[in-house]
């Protein structure tokens, strides 16, 4: 009888085991909406998967990122990705990979955060000013911490998944750095332009209170174009 007990405990242990490890795979679409419809297309990390026997060497292969990205954006940055849009080769592999270029004095990669990567940034040019901002943590010691500092070239930093991080270029020349990312598709979400530049806008009652403004701050805020970096 004790053995049968024992068996029975293995066995349910077992269960609860494979369950505990059973998730779901991190999403890598903003949403995707149920259809209870055969014709739909299936989709694998938000993409379909091409028949492997017409797949080519063109899709794991990228070039261009050793020219300088053209900025036009009015924060003085330009930033030039190969994410699986750019590298069809990408998909499923779960990396990417960016190159920045910043204007002297003052070019700038916003405050922005990825909701699905971890970035790790190498400077190649110029002096950057970078850092990220830690959650709304209950200990108030590390509760919005900025985690900053000053790069020269061949120095690294990272920015954990999720939070909040920027790169300015301190210096008189130009700077770039490259980074790469932990996901084929990292989403990209820059504050101001969410914010600010959503479409339709927020309700400017909900922007005022929720940063302390003045309401015609907001709707200034509001009335500008926000583009894309």
């Amino acid at each position: 009888m004790l053995a049968t007990r024992f068996t029975l405990f293995i066995a349910i242990m077992a269960m609860i085991s494979s369950l505990a490890y059973a998730s779901d795979p991190d999403p890598l679409q903003d949403f995707c909406v149920a259809v209870n419809d055969s014709t739909a297309a299936v989709f694998v990390n938000g993409k379909i998967c091409k028949d492997p026997k017409t797949v080519t060497g063109d899709e794991f292969f990228f070039s261009g990122l050793n020219r300088p990205g053209i900025i036009t954006s009015p924060v003085g940055a330009k930033v030039t990705p190969v994410f699986v849009d750019e590298m069809p080769g990408l998909n499923t592999l779960g990396i990417s990979l960016v190159r920045i270029d910043y204007e002297p004095n003052g070019g700038l990669n916003p405050p922005h955060a990825h909701p699905r990567a971890s970035e790790i940034l190498v400077v190649m040019e110029g002096t950057l000013y970078a850092g990220f901002v830690a959650s709304n943590s209950k200990d108030p010691s590390i509760r919005n911490k900025v985690f900053a500092r000053t790069l020269y070239p061949g120095d690294v930093h990272v920015f954990p998944r999720g939070l909040i991080h920027f790169q300015m270029n301190v210096g008189e020349t130009k700077a770039v750095a490259f980074a790469s990312l932990n996901s084929q598709d990292p989403g990209i979400i820059t504050l101001a332009n969410s914010l600010f530049g959503s479409v339709p806008p927020i309700d400017p009652r909900v922007l005022a209170r929720g940063f302390q403004l003045d309401n015609n701050v907001v709707s200034d805020l509001q009335s500008r174009l926000w583009i894309q970096n």
